[in-house]
C-alpha cells in the first residue's frame, strides 16, 4: 500500500501516534518515516533555529538530525515521546554544528589584515520592515494605556522632555511624573509581553516548500543508512 493510501486509511480511523509510527517503521514500513518528518518539521525547525541563525545551516542540521534519528530508531525505548527524543538529537546536532563553525573561523593574524566586509550603515529593506512593524506594535501598546500614563510616557519617552518639563506641562509635581512614568512602563511592558506571547506560536514558521525540501533531501539519503532494527 502506498504512503498516501496508508495515511488515507488513518483519516477514516484512529490516527496513530508518533510512537506507533516508529514501531511500524522499525518493523519494516520504512516509507512511514516521512510521516514522522512532516509531523515534526515545525518543532524541530524552531528548536534548531534557536541555536543557529543561518537558515542554510538550520536545514542542514535538520537533515542530519533525521538521518541520525532514522539510524537509531531501534534505540528509541518509548520511555518518552518521539518528538522529545528527536528534539534532543536536533539540539545536540545544532550545538555541535555551532561549535564546529566557531572553531573554523580563524582569528585575524594582525590588526593590519585587510577587512573583506564592512557592515553597511544603511538599513536593509528587511530592517526597515521590521522597524515599521515594531513601531506599529509600540503605538498600539501606547494607545492602550490609560490617559494619565499614556500622556506622561509620550512626553518623557517619545518627546524626550525632562522630568521638570513634563511636570510643568502636566501641572503636577516631578514626583508625580516619576511615579506615573514608572507605572506607565510597567503597564506598557505587560501589554507588550501579552502581545508578543500571543504572536509567538505564529513565529518562525516552517512553510511547506521548505518542509518538502528537507523531507526530499532526507529520503534521498536513507538508502545509504542502515535500516532501523
Amino acid at each position: 500500500m502506498s504512503l498516501a493510501a496508508t495515511v488515507a486509511t488513518w483519516s477514516r480511523s484512529r490516527m496513530p501516534s508518533d510512537e506507533d509510527v516508529v514501531r511500524r517503521v522499525v518493523a519494516g514500513e520504512v516509507a512511514l518515516f516521512e510521516v514522522l518528518m512532516r509531523r515534526n518539521n515545525q518543532r524541530l525547525y524552531r528548536a534548531v533555529r534557536a541555536v543557529l541563525h543561518s537558515e542554510e545551516d538550520v536545514e542542514e542540521v535538520m537533515q542530519q538530525t533525521y538521518v541520525a534519528a532514522y539510524g537509531a530508531l531501534s534505540d528509541f525505548a518509548h520511555a518518552s515521546k518521539f518528538s522529545t527524543w528527536l528534539l534532543r538529537i536536533g539540539l545536540n546536532a545544532a550545538l555541535s554544528h555551532r561549535r564546529r563553525k566557531a572553531l573554523s573561523v580563524a582569528p585575524p593574524s594582525s590588526e593590519e589584515d585587510p577587512v573583506e566586509f564592512l557592515p553597511s550603515p544603511q538599513p536593509t529593506p528587511e530592517d526597515r520592515t521590521s522597524s515599521r512593524e515594531l513601531n506599529g506594535i509600540l503605538e498600539r501598546v501606547l494607545d492602550g494605556l490609560p490617559l494619565m500614563y499614556r500622556t506622561v510616557l509620550m512626553l518623557r519617552e517619545v518627546e524626550e522632555l525632562s522630568t521638570a518639563e513634563a511636570a510643568e506641562v502636566l501641572g503636577v509635581s516631578e514626583d508625580v511624573v516619576k511615579t506615573r512614568l514608572h507605572r506607565a512602563k510597567v503597564l506598557a511592558r505587560e501589554s507588550l509581553y501579552a502581545r508578543t506571547e500571543q504572536g509567538a506560536p505564529a513565529s518562525f514558521l516552517f512553510y511547506a516548500p521548505r518542509c518538502d525540501r528537507v523531507v526530499a533531501a532526507v529520503l534521498g539519503q536513507l538508502p545509504a543508512v542502515a535500516e532501523p532494527r
